[in-house]
């Protein structure tokens, strides 16, 4: 007799998959958000929790399957952990432990503290409050990771404040989840709880040995073949792999996922990493935030609206109060603890993990049966307001700058309280690594510089390489005046906060009309309201990458360097030399030399209604009356050396001088403005 043969069906055989229908929903309604986004300028955050609520299964019920959609979810929240590890480095993690450990670790510490205190006063047993304490003190790691990433916030004060306390919450849900089932009198003793910890620390040992060793080799063997697909195939592997072996010893895939990331930085291939991973992170996150929204009830949210509203009031004021408090001890200026405050006070997504740990032991938030869905009803509304409250941060951080320039002018004094005693000297505000490269540099080149930053762990670097420093924000007068900025010949702004920059500059220009001032700012964009504000030089980030490609283009057909450096030059001064009227001539003048006479030069700018514009020079008198010596004036593209008395000066025109820092101080009326340029606003 003939076996039958087996028939083997295909998947493509069986039908439709029964959640096809529920992710075409999902990812439709996902576009449809972000293009209104799009339309009204709203960050789309905030669209893909409305839009989670509208097709949940609470209310329109276009998507039934949440367990689904909250398997994607985890994807997302693996993939940007994966890429937050990738854009970081050893050596980052290295600078950020203080910040991390001390600064993350006491903004856990109190919240939990306060929100347990707080609920067994009010009747709720310690466990179930410390539980609490647990879900209310982590924040969202992916919804302020992708705000300050969308403002370009993530590398100012506020965002690496912000990011390192965020990174100790990552870390710290390991020991959280260990705890759980002795927060729920299910034992776990102590003797326990070590012992899972240590498997953590051995686990993530190892995996950061591996970051020296193994995955750098590994990903140089694939980047060999130029296979895109078989390198995106070594990076998931490794981001999964990584997330799935570290989580064998307990601690959560999100971790893993960071600690991959930080294997696959510490390789030359980072970037290309990064870039092949960001269109699979952009897809599962949205699928996070529309899983959030889809697990909200609305009519829970309506029955117990004034409940959920006054929780929400009572966290936002609690987290935003503690973490600038945490930022303080730190060292972060009182503006900038405030916005640090407003930026983490959300509930983050990882306490939904931890809800779910607490509940399968019998744990629930607040110890009530509705804590769970006040839970999620805090949490989206207080996700829904992350992205206006970050955009808060500015405003609120302006009224702690005045605050404290107050207090320190009624302790009579400014900064560190002492003036800084240099003349043509260059200050320098910001010291991250550009202004770290600059410091080396002119103090290799015997230039006196002083250096004003608002983290105080920059300016103990700074002054380890003997450069005198002011602590404050360089946006007040009193600030630059202890710079010595009334004295100096040249002011860099090397900071990463527009408005600062423009802030900054504005109060520079008046202070001192004959200060050359030098801005690095990131787009061409913001090169002609930084000129207006008064800076001399713009050096945008955007053009400079631009410049660096295709100097690496000719280079690599043989061009002559010189040529390449000549096309450089030209493409520096039309594309935005042109719009802050060219002053390229004049400052290799300024800057041909280090001796006195190099020292004593600048280019000084005569602005629109300075009592120097349409005045000749025998009429300003600039040497009989000031001890000014005009070498050249620069006037659009021609120069005229040794101009005689009856040169008449025009605005725009920049007299290239020679004098002593005191000559300059006293004839700076002659190039002042009637009235400061206005601030910006914030």
């Amino acid at each position: 007799m003939t076996p039958t043969p087996t028939t083997i069906a295909l998947p493509l055989a069986a039908g439709p998959l029964p959640f096809v229908g529920e992710l075409a929903a999902l990812f439709t309604a996902g576009v449809v958000v972000a293009y209104l986004c799009y339309k009204v300028r709203l960050v789309p955050i905030a669209g893909f929790l409305l839009a989670g609520v509208v097709i949940g299964p609470e209310a329109l019920g276009l998507v039934r399957d949440v367990g689904l959609v909250a398997q994607l979810a985890e994807v997302g929240v693996i993939l940007l952990l994966f890429s937050i590890g990738v854009e970081f480095s050893l050596g980052q993690m290295a600078r950020l432990a203080r910040p991390i450990f001390l600064g993350g670790g006491l903004q856990v510490a109190l919240t939990i503290g306060a929100v347990t205190g707080g609920l067994v006063l009010l009747g709720v047993g310690v466990g179930p409050a410390v539980f609490t304490g647990f879900l209310v003190s982590l924040s969202s790691t992916a919804i302020v990771l992708k705000v300050l990433g969308e403002r370009a916030e993530t590398d100012t004060p506020v965002g690496r404040v912000a990011l390192a306390m965020i990174l100790f919450q990552d870390l710290v849900i390991v020991v959280m989840v260990l705890l759980i089932p002795a927060l729920a009198g299910e034992g776990g003793s102590g003797g326990d709880v070590a012992w899972a910890l240590g498997k953590a620390v051995l686990v993530i040992a190892a995996v950061l040995v591996g970051a020296r060793r193994v995955v750098p080799a590994l990903l140089e063997r694939v980047a060999e073949t130029r296979r895109t697909e078989l390198f995106l195939l070594a990076v998931a592997a490794v981001c999964l792999g990584t997330a799935w072996a570290v989580s064998l010893a307990g601690v959560s895939l999100a971790i893993g996922a960071f600690l991959a990331g930080l294997l696959v930085s510490e390789s030359d291939y980072a970037e290309h990493a990064l870039s092949e991973i960001l269109p699979l992170q952009t897809l599962f996150t949205a699928a996070f935030f529309l899983s959030v929204g889809m697990l909200l009830d609305p009519a829970f949210l309506w029955a117990n609206l004034g409940l959920v509203a006054a929780v929400a009031v009572v966290v936002l004021a609690l987290k935003t109060v503690l973490a600038a408090l945490s930022a303080r001890v730190l060292g972060s200026p009182l503006g900038v603890s405030l916005a640090v405050g407003l930026t983490l006070a959300q509930i983050g997504e990882f306490s939904f993990v931890l809800a779910l740990a607490g509940a399968g032991v019998g744990l629930l938030p607040g110890g009530v049966d509705a804590g769970e869905q006040v839970l999620i009803a805090v949490t989206v509304v207080l996700m829904l307001a992350t992205p206006g409250l970050v955009a808060l941060g500015p405003r609120l951080a302006a009224v702690g700058r005045r605050v404290e320039d107050a207090a320190a002018n009624g302790a009579g004094g400014a900064g560190h309280g002492h003036g800084v005693a240099l003349e043509d000297h260059t200050v320098v505000v910001g010291y991250g690594l550009a202004g770290r490269r600059l410091g080396r540099v002119l103090g290799e080149s015997g230039i006196p510089y002083a250096v004003s930053d608002l983290n105080p762990q920059s300016l103990r670097d700074a002054e380890a390489q003997g450069a005198p420093t002011v602590y404050g924000d360089a946006s007040r007068e009193p600030i630059l005046r202890a710079l010595g900025a009334a004295r100096a010949k040249l002011l860099v702004v090397a900071i990463n906060d527009g408005p600062a920059t423009q802030r900054i500059v504005a109060v520079a220009r008046h202070l001192n009309p004959t200060l050359q001032i030098f801005v690095r700012t990131r787009f061409v964009a913001d090169v002609e309201a930084l000129h207006a504000a008064g800076a001399d030089v713009v050096v945008p980030e955007e053009l400079e990458t631009t410049v660096r490609l295709f100097s690496h283009v000719l280079g690599a057909y043989l061009v002559p360097r010189d040529e390449v450096e000549r096309q450089a030059a030209l493409v520096r001064q039309d594309d935005y030399g042109v719009l802050r009227g060219s002053i390229q001539e004049a400052h290799l003048m300024v800057l041909q030399g280090l001796d006195e006479e190099g020292l004593h030069t600048r280019a000084v700018a005569v602005r629109p209604g300075a009592p120097a514009a349409g005045a000749t020079l025998a009429e300003l008198g600039l040497r009989q009356r000031h001890g000014l010596t005009v070498m050249a004036v620069r006037r659009g593209r021609e120069t005229a050396g040794s101009p005689a008395g009856d040169f008449r000066v025009e605005p725009g025109d920049r007299l290239v001088m020679v004098a002593s820092a005191d000559q300059f101080a006293a004839a700076a009326a002659l190039f002042r403005a009637p009235t400061p340029t206005a601030d910006p606003p914030g």
